[in-house]
């Protein structure tokens, strides 16, 4: 539920976006939303460097000068400083005011700042490695492991908690993206790591096969995805680990290792969801699957409803998801199923067209402007301030709403209600390839939390996905959260990688995935804070209540380090009893005997006996 790493060139974001460098990269396409995010630079006036994190460093002869020129100012500033300085009558009272000059001091020509896509989590760097090829990256793994100097493997950048950040240096591999190999008869195909989910499906549809599944978006580097055990939905279908074959891995003690079910079957499968710390996962081979279309149903119900047909949804869909909403009884089933052969598509006219089914949230939206800006609501100031509203998608017109009251409960049930408003007026279907079809509009930015439980068999299920949802729902009630829709609950069936969240040795248990979230649609850095606090309060509700109660267990790309020593200590204990932490760390030990893969979260989640 979350999307791409931005990277800046730290310092001309300041001072001269006349300049033709494009400093500040999205690996995005979604550059509505990323407009909030972005430095004010100068639209990208050469193509070539439109890839995500291209080297943005401008070229030699132009930089001397003006570092030259920059040096200038500089020493002009300081002086002014020091002059302002010892001749500005301070009172003594008032010395530490004149320890502030140099904090508004230009941030140094290396610094590349690289944020997650929600703007949540961000570091500074000097060290940012992007090797173009196996041999180049070899060198800065073998390099870097000499100086003991990190480089923590960082994908698209998507994962809520920046499980790939660390300040003291990262490796990206957005430039080795290339399909290796394609094995049509056995549904393989072999591809360098930094091959983002749409880029690798592009180049194999003509091939006749794609993915198996997918996750809501298609940017992720499928080294990235792999290693922190991203999912899709489907309670036959495993998370996308699952469907790795083998992998080459880049060490830094054993240099580069393939590994495989064949070729040391136990590291293989730890280090399929290894998150970043066995290795660089330099190659990938993935089971895929023909490529087909599917159908995708969606209908508005109830809980009543649900428990009843909750059985034949899991096993009767290939692909299924409930979205609830919040302080409403509102249930959105959405279900995908191949064509049928025999009958083609369904002959399906809609009830309502788009507008009609956004009609209800446009009305809410211009009453509420009424309410909270009424200064806005007079014609001539709207006209050139807001943007048309009819030109939204439901989504978009969510985030504008919200930003109005976030933290008002009222506020939040009146835009709940408006979205299960929309839900019944866009029941129906459409039909269009998976790739197409299994993707979710998860709006803007946002702070997210997503566990996984199990949830019985395909045969019995135990139906506590269902009662994790009600006391979920009932929580939020009686504590008179604001929580916003949906709250998404997918299954997958399980994996065979230890350190899955999903990870079982028998064969047919299932597990649902349910993530809670909070939207952050605003720039106001202190409406930011106060949604953020609203939001761990929230998930630390859920945690306190219902993850012990049902087994539950945080993705890893969303799972957050308490601050607090003791939750930490807690936290660590509650991780050993599910995965086998012992094993991941003596890996680690063999593998990168000198930490330089690792960052504070991962040396916070598994401390080794020796740093305790």
């Amino acid at each position: 539920m979350s999307r791409a790493l931005s990277l800046r060139r730290s310092v001309r974001a300041y001072h001269h976006h006349h300049h033709h460098h494009h400093h500040h990269h999205h690996a995005n396409p979604h550059s509505n939303l990323l407009k909030a995010l972005s430095s004010p630079t100068s639209p990208n006036p050469n193509p070539s460097l439109a890839r995500p994190f291209s080297s943005l460093s401008p070229s030699p002869s132009s930089s001397g000068a003006e570092f030259r020129k920059y040096l200038g100012y500089v020493a002009l500033l300081l002086g002014c400083g020091v002059a302002t300085y010892f001749s500005f009558p301070f009172s003594d009272s008032a010395k530490h005011k004149k320890a502030q000059l140099f904090r508004y001091a230009p941030l140094p020509e290396d610094l590349h700042t690289v944020s997650n896509w929600s703007g949540t989590h961000e570091v500074q760097t000097r060290v940012f490695h992007q090797p173009e090829s196996l041999e180049e990256l070899e060198q800065v793994v073998k390099d870097a492991n000499e100086k003991k100097q990190k480089i923590r493997p960082v994908g698209s950048g998507l994962s809520p908690n920046g499980i790939g950040l660390t300040r003291a240096g990262m490796v990206n591999l957005a430039l080795m993206d290339k399909v290796l190999e394609v094995d049509e008869e056995k549904k393989r195909v072999r591809v360098q790591a930094g091959i983002r989910v749409q880029q690798l499906v592009d180049a194999i549809k003509d091939h006749g096969i794609t993915l198996q599944n997918f996750a809501s978006i298609r940017e992720q580097q499928i080294g990235g995805i792999v290693q922190v055990g991203a999912h899709g939905t489907g309670a036959r279908l495993p998370p996308i680990d699952e469907q790795v074959i083998s992998m080459k891995l880049v060490t830094p003690a054993k240099r580069t290792i393939e590994v495989s079910k064949e070729k040391d079957p136990e590291l293989f499968y730890l280090a399929r969801c290894g998150l970043g710390g066995l290795g660089v996962v330099a190659e990938v081979t993935l089971q895929c699957v023909e490529r087909q279309q599917l159908v995708e149903h969606t209908v508005i119900s109830d809980m009543k409803e649900i428990k009843k047909n909750h059985k034949k949804l899991l096993s009767e869909n290939k692909h299924v998801k409930y979205l609830y909403i919040p302080y409403t009884d509102s249930v959105v089933v959405v279900t995908c199923n191949p064509v049928s052969k025999w009958k083609g598509p369904p002959k399906f006219k809609p009830k309502y067209s788009h507008d009609e089914a956004i009609q209800h949230a446009r009305d809410l939206y211009q009453e509420s402007l009424k309410k909270y800006r009424p200064e806005l609501t007079t014609a001539e100031s709207s006209e050139d301030s807001e943007p048309d509203i009819n030109e939204l998608s439901f989504t978009e017109l969510r985030d504008k709403l919200l930003a109005l009251d976030p933290l008002n409960r009222d506020h939040v049930i009146r835009v709940n209600q408006a979205e299960a408003e929309f839900w019944r007026k866009s029941e129906g279907y459409r039909v269009g390839w998976s790739d197409e079809i299994l993707g979710f509009d998860c709006g803007g930015q946002q702070w997210v939390s997503e566990t996984c439980f199990p949830a019985g068999t395909l045969a019995k299920p135990s139906m506590k996905d269902l009662e994790y949802i009600e006391d979920l729902k009932k929580l939020i009630e009686k504590e008179e959260i604001p929580a916003p829709a949906p709250i998404e609950q997918r299954w997958t069936a399980c994996s065979k990688s230890p350190m899955s969240p999903a990870s079982s040795s028998a064969e047919d248990d299932i597990f649902s995935w349910v993530g809670i979230i909070m939207y952050l649609p605003t720039m106001d850095a202190r409406q930011r804070k106060e949604i953020t606090e609203e939001f761990f309060r929230y998930r630390r509700l859920s945690q306190t209540q219902l993850w012990d109660k049902y087994s539950a267990y945080e993705h890893w790309a969303k799972i957050e380090v308490p601050k607090d020593k003791d939750e930490l200590i807690a936290l660590q204990a509650r991780l050993r009893r599910r995965f086998p932490v012992d094993e991941y760390n003596k890996a680690r030990k063999e593998l990168d005997p000198n930490g330089i893969l690792s960052n504070n979260m991962l040396g916070k989640l598994f401390p080794s006996p020796d740093t305790i």
